[in-house]
């Protein structure tokens, strides 16, 4: 008797576990809201965990190279301020990017005589020349590979930042006809999305209330320091116009439709661009078929 009713409980609990793995039941709005919660405050403990910018942990090798590298430079005052703006906006260390420029084509010659070796070994040829140039062909390139790389990288960042900036000073126009003022409103608007360019512009005015400088300052040391133009334009503007707020307002308004205005011709010009590249390759498609089809009767012709 015992045993079967043993049975009956393992069996209708495993009924009960099977079905509410089937059919499990909805969460309610508190456990959702808590969730929810916790997932935001994770988001937000990594961006705050990140790096911050020009502060890449490096170490070994990379950083004793780097740090050399680094100080070769400033003795021979090589400023590369470009290449210090984009590793800035990228929140990379100038000391890593000179290791990498370095070990990069130091690796290729090393691996020269290798090559030199197993293209002997192949019997490609006889000379060490021809391995030797190529060699040193792959360090140039793998010299100039990280510049190539920083650049493109750093003008797509720089273009999402132009963005948010437009988007920034339309919220700053907003909260100026709200009744606020001129710090005010740029820290309401700072607060407002959580994009790495938001989040930078957010920092950036908390350090400034920080230090004692002016928010339009702070911009300004931003714009300086990540080579955005418009947030030293912004800087400027706000200082001469800081007092009167129906300026302020009109001239963010009349900055951000700018901004729109000129990110719209950007694209177009990228659309059309893109329109003339397709349409080479449609001729050049067609030619290579004209090719394929007439190539059988020239040889014919040829042969005869």
């Amino acid at each position: 008797m015992t045993g079967a009713l043993l049975a009956g409980a393992c069996v209708g609990l495993g009924l009960y576990l099977l079905i509410r793995a089937l059919f499990p039941a909805r969460p309610g709005l508190a456990a959702s809201l808590a969730a929810f919660d916790r997932a935001r405050a994770a988001d937000t403990a990594q961006r705050q965990a990140r790096p911050a910018a020009g502060t890449e942990r490096i170490g070994g090798l990379r950083a004793k190279v780097g740090h050399s590298l680094a100080r070769f430079y400033e003795a021979r005052g090589w400023e590369q301020r470009s290449v210090r703006a984009d590793l800035a906006l990228l929140g990379r260390s100038y000391e890593g990017f000179l290791a990498t420029k370095f070990l990069l084509p130091a690796a290729a010659l090393v691996l020269t005589p290798a090559l030199v070796g197993y293209m002997a070994l192949l019997g490609v040829g006889d000379s060490p020349a021809v391995p030797a140039w190529l060699g040193v062909l792959l360090a140039a390139f793998f010299f100039i590979l990280p510049d190539l790389q920083l650049r493109q990288e750093a003008a797509q960042r720089r273009r999402d930042f132009r963005h948010t900036v437009g988007a920034f000073l339309d919220l700053v126009a907003m909260n100026l006809a709200g009744g606020r003022g001129l710090p005010e409103a740029l820290m309401t608007a700072a607060q407002v999305g959580e994009g790495w360019a938001m989040v930078r512009i957010r920092e950036t005015l908390a350090n400034a209330r920080i230090t004692g400088r002016t928010p339009w300052q702070a911009l300004g040391a931003l714009g300086e320091e990540v080579n955005i133009a418009e947030l030293r334009d912004l800087s400027a503007a706000l200082t001469l116009v800081a007092d009167d707020g129906a300026k302020v307002r009109q001239s963010l308004a009349a900055r951000a439709a700018s901004m729109r205005s000129r990110e719209l011709s950007e694209l177009e010009g990228k659309a059309g661009e893109r329109s003339q590249s397709m349409l080479v390759a449609q001729l050049l498609f067609c030619f290579g078929f004209l090719i394929f089809l007439g190539f059988p009767a020239l040889i014919r012709i040829l042969a005869a």
